[in-house]
């Protein structure tokens, strides 16, 4: 465990914004996570757990209190259940499943961030979410004092959400257990753009390396890969989850998808483009990506308060001219 002092918050995430941490403590075992949430609450310390940092937007002000960076690191494998330390950043486990002949996880590859915040979120993409192969989370619940395993169930898992998130500061993630299949083959296609990609059917399988490299290539093409080099990564992925409402309520000419009992889910990138805030629509040192609307970039010098503000104004727009309000899907802290 290590103790600094000396780190802004903009160092620690994606989007590059954020003031200085009072305390940043780098832990590498599950062991140390908690201890050093047993000491800020005993302590009554404000804290802030960061993973890879990737869907933070960390205050302009910075933390006055303890910023936990969680570094612990591990895989365990029994048979087609992987057990993962929450702090394995998640690309590499992706691609350790995929040279291990495991299918479950190929669609998640390039997602930046660590393990242990993919049930929060419940991480997904091209067809594929955590949801569908978590079968428990080890957690210290903050509110018990104790550590407890969350069976998937317990998770209450749902769209981009679940109970992890919606208690915020409850639960802090010490591992997570995943149920995967052997086989050289993917699970069934079920995003279009991905199928046309890899030039097969919804439905059908792939190699699971070609389904990586594919998805990993969509990524790239919309700056949705981690990249130090590439301004257009230097974001949280999809700002805006999206939006599901009842089917009355669709936007004519909006992408729309069933979302079960008389709900649509909308085409959030769609929302904010025809708002007005089309690929490269920059503001200040803030804006849309110039590859992909739903991605919001920092600039050097950018404020978590500049972010926010561009985001609200995209907000108001879409609302004011669709009747749909947009979600972000990156949590803005307070101290």
């Amino acid at each position: 465990m290590q103790v600094r002092s000396d780190v802004r918050l903009a160092e620690l995430t994606t989007l590059a914004v954020g003031g200085p941490a009072q305390r940043l403590i780098e832990v590498e075992s599950a062991a140390e996570l908690v201890a050093a949430v047993r000491d800020a609450d005993e302590a009554g310390r404000p804290l802030l757990l960061i993973g890879g940092g990737s869907n933070l937007i960390a205050p302009d002000e910075g933390w006055p209190g303890d910023v936990v960076a969680v570094r612990s690191r591990g895989i365990e494998r029994s048979g087609d259940r992987l057990t993962v330390q929450a702090g394995e950043d998640w690309d590499a486990l992706v691609a350790h499943t995929v040279a291990d002949r495991l299918a479950g996880m190929e669609a998640l590859s390039g997602i930046p961030g660590s393990t242990g915040a993919t049930p929060v979120q419940n991480v997904g993409a091209y067809g594929q979410e955590v949801a569908q192969t978590i079968t428990a989370v080890r957690v210290f619940d903050r509110h018990e004092k104790v550590g407890r395993t969350l069976t998937p169930a317990e998770c209450g898992f749902a769209y981009r959400d679940s109970r992890l998130k919606r208690e915020p500061g409850r639960f802090v993630v010490l591992e997570v257990e995943f149920a995967l299949e052997s086989s050289h083959l993917s699970r069934p296609v079920g995003y279009a753009e991905l199928a046309r990609t890899l030039g097969v059917e919804i439905g059908e399988r792939a190699p699971l390396a070609d389904v990586r490299e594919a998805v990993l290539g969509l990524r790239r093409g919309k700056g949705m890969v981690w990249d130090p080099a590439d301004p257009d990564s230097r974001s949280a992925g999809s700002f805006f989850t999206n939006p599901i409402v009842p089917a009355e309520r669709a936007v004519e000419g909006c992408p729309s998808w069933p979302a079960g009992d008389g709900l649509v889910k909308l085409s959030a990138a769609w929302l904010v483009q025809h708002a007005g805030f089309g690929r490269g629509t920059r503001d200040g040192r803030v804006g849309t990506s110039s590859r992909h609307s739903l991605a919001l970039t920092t600039e050097d010098g950018a404020t978590a308060a500049e972010l926010l503000a561009f985001a609200d104004r995209i907000i108001a727009t879409a609302r004011e001219k669709f009747g749909v309000t947009l979600e972000r899907e990156p949590t803005a802290v307070r101290p």
